[in-house]
This record gives structure tokens, C-alpha cells and sequence, in this order.
């Protein structure tokens, strides 16, 4: 079993020490002329030693779980390893020093990244068109709903005023339907888990703007009904939008485009090898059909044969949706992925997550319920509801496997899935990682029937114990007090 080192550590404010190194009046020697209405005689910090703080420091460090340490599952995210040379090609001085105010012929070599980048998620998506501003996939989301509110304004069409999504969707699909003003029309999954047609056919209307699904969807799971989906969205003149959360299970195998989707956005800091969590940075590049991309926000980078330029000529533009050009150093690392991938190598790594997740599938079935369509892609998402019969929730699973130091799979997502457990191994892991994962699951089901009170009451090892969610949700704490 791990067992993780607990300790009581203080805040580096509350730490005493006396420094053994002194420094001297620093004004008076070196004669900073510093002005007298910001000097002050004390300063409100603890005069600690070099030492203790570089060991607080790393103490904290080692309290922390990141995915350099071991095993992220964490479904619908994502969170791959992030290959060291794309941090170092992104910390080159020709990447890191230059400034968006430049003149254009002293940054063709950003915009040649930002030129080839399109083109690569043009084919990758199956798009004619990509705009690489928006900086966040729901960032993306919303790029694409404007492009979706330009594109029925342009055709006088303005009755359209109702985005679809399935119930399995992303909960930013239904906001970013909203923040766009159009009205969120839900529908249900049919027993397999995949798009309800009938629920569909009822739902699309002339009122239809949009209907926005992922495909592998939130479950994991291939909707074989994608062609005919997008039959039924193009008849009624609306439009198919495709959420790049999930590009992982289908990437070098098949596009959004081919499946008949008009816009996608991509989620480069899912997909493509940008660190992911803890709220960014982030980028997603919206790729669209031909009939749309006279709507794209500007600029979009060209090329003239002789040099890359920033092109904000766009007949119908919708104008700019984020600073300056997007968030740039995101775009070099997954620039930097895909050209060390090449088109074989993004095959592979879709076909070695689908593997790894099916791997999971199997070493996990019967001793946590699988629900809807067994063979799954890019993730899985399993139900802990067999364990509620020994009083052990979802949560008490999550907990206690923080005992074992495997970090906790995404839990209670989709709501579709009751007491759900969301894993996505990624192409990363190997055989040995998962097995680890797939053994300490595998022990606290067991654990559920022989043992519940242990789940009820775990983690035991961390530094932090279980916290009283209920009272943290109604009396939060948002500011540090010193406690005297």
C-alpha cells in the first residue's frame, strides 16, 4: 500500500525563523534614493532561513499529485503527458520574447506555426477553414454559435432561436448556447446510450439553429447513427456543430467533416499535448465548411507564396472573439506535437487510447456496473451503484483510492449515469499503469463488501482528510486568517 508523508505545515507567513545570513542596510550602501513615502522600517514577512524555505517549498511539492508522478484518469479531460520537447520548443527565446505588436516581416516564422497549425486541423478535422483565435474549448463553443447566428442572419433566416444537445453533452454546451441567446432544447439517450432519433425528429424544427454533439460522445461510445443524424439537422436547414472534447477516439481514422458536421472546435489543450487543468491556458481553433468561413473572425494567417500575413479582409466577419492572434505558445505546442506525430503516428495515438480504455473496460466489468453499449473509445464510464448496497457511494470509492495513491477517476458525470466513475486512460499509459489503476479499483470493490466503514471514512494517508463538503458548500471560507 502507499502511504503519503502527512504533515502540519504551516504557511511560509506563519513560519518563524531567524536568518543566519543578515543583510545590512541595503539603501545605504548601494544609494537607491528609494522615496521616503515608500520606504518602510518593517516588512510583514518572517525572517526565515534560505533552507526552510526551499524545504516548505518542496514539502508542498510533494503533497501535490500531477501527472508527471503517476496515473490521471480523469474521464472527458484529457490529461495526457505532456512531451518535455514541446515545453522546450515553447521556452525559445524566438517564441517567448517576440510581441504581438511586431511588425509582420519580423514574425514569419509565428506565423508560418500559425499557416501550417490551420492546415493541419483543417485535414485532421475534415474542415475548409480554421480560425486559430478562440482560447478555450468553450471559447470555441461559443465562436462556433456565433458563426451559427451569422450564418442564419446572412440568409434572413431569424427565426431559428433553439440550439439542440443531447443529455450526454458537455454541461458548457448548453451555456455557451445560452450566452449565444438561443433557448437549450435537451433531449434523452435512447438504451444504448446513443442520440434518441424520435427524441430528435421531434425536437428539430424551423426554430433549429444548431444541433451540438460530440462523436465518440461523453459515454465513450460511437453514435452509429451520426450520418443519419446529420441528415435529419441539414434537412431542416439547421446546422451540426461538433465538440472536440472527445477527438481522441476517432483522430487519423475518420473527421467531423466526413460524419457531415459543418463547424468543430478543437481542444487543443486535450488533443494536442498542452499542459490541462487548474483553468488553463488553453486553446480552441474552430474549424468550418466552406459555406461558412466568410464568417470567420479575423485575422485569419495566409500565405502569398512569398510570406505569412494576418488577413482581416473577411467579406462577413463576426469580428474578433479573443486578444491579439489566441493564446500563441498553446498553438506552438500542439504545432510541435502533431509535426513530431505525423499522420501515422495521430493514428496510433487514437488507436493505442481506444485500446488502453477497452483494456480498462475489461478488467473493471463485473465488479462495477457498465451501463449502455459495452465497446467504448476514447473513455468509459462505469456505476458504482452495484457498491450501494454496502452503504458505499461513488465518492467513498474516489476517496479511498487516494489511499493507494492512484488519483481519482472523474465521478457523478454524465448525469446520465448514476453514481458515475469516468475513466480515460489516454494513449499515454502503459500496461503496467493501468493494471496498477485496474488492481486498486478492483481492491476497494472488494473492500466495499468486507470493509464499508473503511471507504465511508477514507483517504487516511493524505495530508488532507476528508472534508465536510456540505458545510464547506454553505459557510465557504474565500479569504486566509491567520489563526492565533
Amino acid at each position: 500500500m502507499f502511504h503519503q508523508a502527512v504533515w502540519d505545515e504551516k504557511l511560509i507567513i506563519e513560519m518563524k525563523g531567524s536568518r543566519t545570513i543578515k543583510i545590512p542596510n541595503e539603501d545605504k550602501i548601494l544609494n537607491l534614493n528609494i522615496p521616503a513615502e515608500l520606504l518602510r522600517d518593517k516588512l510583514n514577512i518572517n525572517d526565515n532561513e534560505e533552507y526552510a524555505v526551499l524545504r516548505h517549498y518542496v514539502r508542498l511539492s510533494q503533497m501535490n499529485y500531477g501527472v508527471d508522478l503517476n496515473t490521471y484518469p480523469l474521464g472527458s479531460c484529457t490529461m495526457k503527458f505532456n512531451p518535455k520537447l514541446s515545453e522546450e520548443i515553447v521556452s525559445m527565446d524566438q517564441v517567448r520574447n517576440i510581441h504581438p505588436y511586431q511588425d509582420q516581416s519580423t514574425v514569419q516564422g509565428a506565423l508560418q506555426i500559425m499557416y501550417e497549425l490551420q492546415e493541419y486541423l483543417k485535414v485532421i478535422g475534415g474542415m475548409d477553414a480554421v480560425t486559430l483565435q478562440p482560447v478555450a474549448g468553450a471559447d470555441g463553443e461559443f465562436t462556433g454559435l456565433l458563426l451559427v447566428r451569422a450564418y442564419h442572419e446572412y440568409r434572413k433566416d431569424n427565426k431559428r432561436t433553439e440550439i439542440i444537445v443531447p443529455d450526454s453533452a458537455h454541461g458548457t454546451n448548453p451555456a455557451s448556447s445560452t450566452m449565444a441567446g438561443y433557448t437549450t432544447i435537451e433531449i434523452p439517450s435512447d438504451k444504448n446510450g446513443l442520440v434518441d432519433l424520435d427524441a430528435l425528429k421531434e425536437a428539430l424544427s424551423d426554430r433549429t439553429a444548431a444541433f451540438m454533439i460530440t462523436n465518440p460522445n461523453t459515454l465513450g461510445i460511437f453514435d452509429d447513427n451520426i450520418l443519419e443524424i446529420a441528415r435529419l439537422v441539414h434537412e431542416k436547414g439547421a446546422l451540426l456543430y461538433y465538440d472536440g472534447a472527445n477527438l481522441n477516439g476517432i483522430m487519423g481514422i475518420t473527421t467531423p467533416g466526413k460524419m457531415g458536421f459543418d463547424i468543430v472546435h478543437f481542444n487543443l489543450h486535450k488533443t494536442f499535448a498542452t499542459p490541462h487543468g487548474g483553468g488553463g491556458p488553453g486553446a480552441g481553433p474552430v474549424g468550418v465548411k466552406k459555406h461558412l468561413e466568410q464568417f470567420l473572425p479575423v485575422p485569419v494567417v495566409r500565405y502569398d507564396g512569398k510570406s505569412y500575413y494576418l488577413d482581416y479582409e473577411i467579406k462577413n466577419t463576426i469580428g474578433k472573439v479573443a486578444g491579439f492572434y489566441g493564446n500563441f505558445a498553446v498553438l506552438v505546442r500542439a504545432w510541435a506535437y502533431i509535426k513530431m506525430q505525423g499522420g501515422n503516428g495521430l493514428r496510433h495515438v487514437t488507436e493505442r487510447a481506444v485500446l488502453n480504455t477497452n483494456y480498462i473496460r475489461k478488467r473493471l466489468k463485473g465488479h462495477y456496473d457498465l451501463p449502455y453499449k459495452e465497446l467504448r473509445k476514447h473513455e468509459v464510464v462505469f456505476s458504482g451503484s452495484n457498491l450501494k448496497k454496502y452503504g458505499v457511494r461513488t465518492l467513498d470509492v474516489a476517496k479511498r483510492m487516494l489511499d493507494y495513491g492512484v488519483h481519482a477517476p472523474t465521478i457523478y458525470f454524465p448525469l446520465i449515469v448514476e453514481e458515475a466513475l469516468m475513466i480515460e486512460p489516454t494513449e499515454t499509459e502503459s500496461k503496467d499503469s493501468l493494471d496498477r489503476l485496474a488492481d486498486v479499483m478492483i481492491r476497494i470493490a472488494q473492500e466495499a463488501k468486507e470493509d464499508p466503514e473503511k471507504l465511508k471514512n477514507a483517504p487516511f494517508n493524505t495530508a488532507v482528510k476528508r472534508i465536510d463538503e456540505v458545510e464547506a458548500a454553505r459557510n465557504p471560507v474565500l479569504t486566509w486568517k491567520m489563526i492565533k
